[in-house]
This record gives structure tokens, sequence and C-alpha cells, in this order.
């Protein structure tokens, strides 16, 4: 006899809706028990993954008439405990995070052990502030363990809405904690509808990347910079906007961070300089003085071993001097003291190619950083200009106009946007600005009629 038919001629009466539920939950139970039997964590006794996931559910469905969360903790780079203070230490350090989240353990809350450093915990609660105060005192009593490395715990937390099932508030919370982990000032997040949609966008753009490369929807632009004494346009900075054949123009700050999270910050960068190349290739054939243009080089091609390889080759290939490039870096990827990075900066900077330090003062340079690194030119951060009508704040980008130019170092205010600026900063004896002053950033064929 088939199952299906088996079902059919079965003379077992008809489970009623509560019935149903009811065999539901004791299946639940049941299974609930025999793993939290076999499935207890070694070393600190709490339930491992399978165990916690039952129980986790049983827990919800017994409990419907609660409001419940799930709690997953994750220590930042745990593996260094153990390699830096031993494995003891580390089995200890577990120990003591285990009976912190014990203490939770009730009738109504189920504590689990996941796996190495990860530890949850389901728990009802009355507010959100409540679930605020369980992971600030975890975090307190966790790190006051003493041992000599620096403890940093994240907490994810998701809060669940009927029918959730306990693997899949694993997976939120998960995802809420890669948000915040190894952040100092950060030590728990929410997952939400706002994270959500924010993690739906990064996968959106992560999906749509490629297809926008191989269909050229990414637009380079050109933003001018000017003599600020004479008004003459002296070179440009290339920009990307992402023209989505849907979306209309999306603007960098909206996916080169998660360009740059990716890794597919690397491939954009290429392309956008090819573009740059083609089109100083073009004005040249056109009999057109090409200007100089700055490229933006990401902290990432410190980790790609042809980054020199390919500027080079794109200057042989289309015959453009590299002095008629410029490739700006970030002061916050200065300051990370790669030293591959200073040495492709002095290979390039050997062939001809100039490097600027962009944003400076935004908040990482040292004057070291100056002092010893190989920059041509520094780009001073447009926040400064915002702060002009305080004497204090004169005073400061005053005295760094006058340190750059003892250092004997070119300099241009990025972000001018009043005569006032325009007039201050040429007083300071800064003359080189870039800022929507002057120009907003433009399509390249835009520029190019310019310069014709």
């Amino acid at each position: 006899m088939s199952f299906a038919k088996g079902l059919e001629t079965s003379s077992s009466p008809m489970l009623t809706e509560e019935g149903k539920e009811e065999l539901y939950l004791y299946s639940l139970k049941k299974m609930a028990e025999q793993n939290a039997t076999t499935s207890r964590y070694n070393l600190t006794g709490l339930y491992g993954n399978n165990a916690f996931f039952y129980k986790g559910n049983e827990c919800l469905r017994v409990h419907k008439e609660k409001k419940y969360a799930l709690i997953r903790m994750d220590l930042y780079r745990f593996k260094t405990v153990n390699e830096f203070c031993g494995r003891s230490q580390g089995d200890a350090l577990l120990k003591h995070i285990a009976d912190c989240f014990r203490v939770y353990e009730a009738e109504d809350t189920v504590v689990g052990h996941l796996r190495a450093d990860i530890f949850a915990l389901c728990t009802p609660y009355q507010e959100t502030d409540d679930l605020i105060h369980i992971v600030s005192s975890l975090a307190e009593k966790i790190t006051s363990f003493p041992i000599s490395c620096k403890l940093l715990p994240a907490f994810g937390i998701c809060i669940s809405e009927y029918g959730m099932d306990i693997s899949l508030l694993s997976d939120y919370t998960n995802l809420a904690l890669q948000t915040i982990k190894g952040k100092v000032f950060s030590f728990y997040s929410f997952y939400d509808k706002d994270l959500r949609t924010s993690l739906l966008l990064e996968k959106k753009i992560e999906n749509e990347i490629t297809t926008a490369l191989t269909e050229r929807q990414l637009e380079v632009h050109i933003q001018p910079k000017v003599n600020m004494k004479t008004g003459d346009i002296i070179g440009g900075e290339a920009l990307l906007r992402w023209k989505h054949p849907l979306e209309g123009y999306l603007y960098p700050n909206l996916f080169i961070p998660v360009l740059e999270k990716s890794g597919y910050i690397v491939d954009v960068d290429i392309y956008v300089w090819t573009e740059v190349f083609q089109f100083l290739r073009k004005l040249i054939d056109q009999g057109v003085t090409p200007l100089p243009i700055s490229l933006n080089v990401s902290r990432l091609h410190e980790y790609q071993k042809d980054f020199v390889e390919v500027l080079c080759r794109l200057s042989r290939e289309y015959k453009i001097p590299p002095s008629l490039i410029t490739l700006e870096i970030t002061e916050s990827a200065l300051a990370e003291n790669s030293s591959y990075l200073f040495y492709c900066m002095r290979m390039l900077q050997e062939k001809g190619f100039s490097f600027s330090m962009d944003d400076f003062g935004s908040g990482y340079s040292s004057m070291n950083m100056l002092k010893d690194e190989p920059i041509d030119e520094v780009k001073i951060d447009r926040l400064f200009l915002s702060n002009l009508e305080s004497s204090k704040g004169r005073t400061v980008i005053r005295h760094i106009i006058s340190m750059l130019a003892e250092l004997g170092m070119d300099m241009i205010a990025e972000g001018v946007e009043t005569k006032e600026q325009e007039q201050f900063l040429i007083e300071c004896g800064c003359y080189k600005a870039q800022g929507y002053l002057y120009y907003k950033p433009m399509a390249l064929t835009e520029l190019e009629k310019l310069l014709l």
C-alpha cells in the first residue's frame, strides 16, 4: 500500500486545530528534550546549536502571549585570546561568559552556547530598553574578566514576530551583529526595517554592479579645479555616477561604501581610470591641451599585486604622460601605515605619477605623515571651510596653509562655495580650489565642449 493511499484509508479521526497544536507542541517538546540531553556544549554545559534551536522554538510556542527577542553575542578576534593568552585562559573566559548568560536561564528563557565564542539568549521582554539593559549588563560583566587581551563583545538583537523560527531569528541577529562587530563605541545593534532595507540595498548593488560595468551604466564625471586668482581651469577630479536603468542617477555616497565592503571597488576604479586615460587621449588627438586629472584610489588596491602595472599599462597603451595623472588616496588609508602601499606609491612617483592626500584634516592625520610619506599634494577638507565664521577656525586653516607652503607641498581647497571663502584662502596663500562656486561635476562630453 502506498503512503498516500494509507493516509486516505486511515480510520483515525481528524484532529481539530487545537489538537494539531497540542500534538505539534508535544513533538517539539520531545525533540527538544532528546536534543537537550545529547547536545550540551561540553565546556560550558549550555545548550549547543541544535538543542538551543529546539528549546527556543518550543519556548516561543508555549509562551505565545509574551513578546520575545533573540540576542546573539560574538567576541571580536577571539582567536587572538587563545594565541596570546593561551588555550586555558581562553577556556576560562568562555566559562565566565557562560556563567554571565546562565543568570538569565528560566522556565521561559533559553540560553545557548552555539559554537566557539558565540552565545545566544532567547528571552521575553516588555520594552526594548529591557533588551539594552541585558546586553549592557552582559558586556560589563564579560569585559571585567581578568585577561591581558582587550575584549570587545558585540550583540545582535532581533525582536520575534509570531511564527518566526529561531534559526531565522539567529540569522537576523548575526546580520545585525556584523554591522558593529569590532567597533569600540557600538556594542549592540537591532535588526529592524532600516537595517533590512540597508542590507537589501547592499545585496542589490552587489548583484547589479557587474552588469553596470559591462553595460556601461557607470558614467565618469569631472569636477574642474581652478586657479582662484585667474579663474583658469587647471585640472579636474574624476568622479563616478551610476545611471541605473530603473532608479535613475545613483550618487557615490550610496554605492561606493558597498563596493568598498565587497571588494568590487577595485574593478570600478580600474573602469574609471580607463575612461579617463581614453578621454585624455581623445583631447590630445583633437589638438586640445589636456588637463591633469586626479583619480581616486581605494585602499583595497594595496592588496592587488598588479596595482602599479595597471596604471603603467594604461599610460603606455594610451600614450598619456604620467605627469597628467594625480592619484588621490584618503588620509585614513594613509594612516594605516601600509608598507606595501607606500612602496607602490614611491614606484609610481618614480614613473612620473603624483599623489594627493584626500580629506586632509578629516580626523586621522598626523604631522609625521606629511613629513615622512610620499605625498605631493594635500587636499584641504571642506569641513575646515565650514568653520570660517569663528576666529579659531580661521586661525587653524591659516596655519595649515602656512605649514603646507613651508613643507613645499601643493595644496588645493575642496568644497569652495562662496566668494568669502575664496577671498580668505587667497589671503592665506592657497590659490587652487575645487567647488560649486566654480563648477559642478560634469560629464566628459560637457568638459570636452568647455575646453574646446
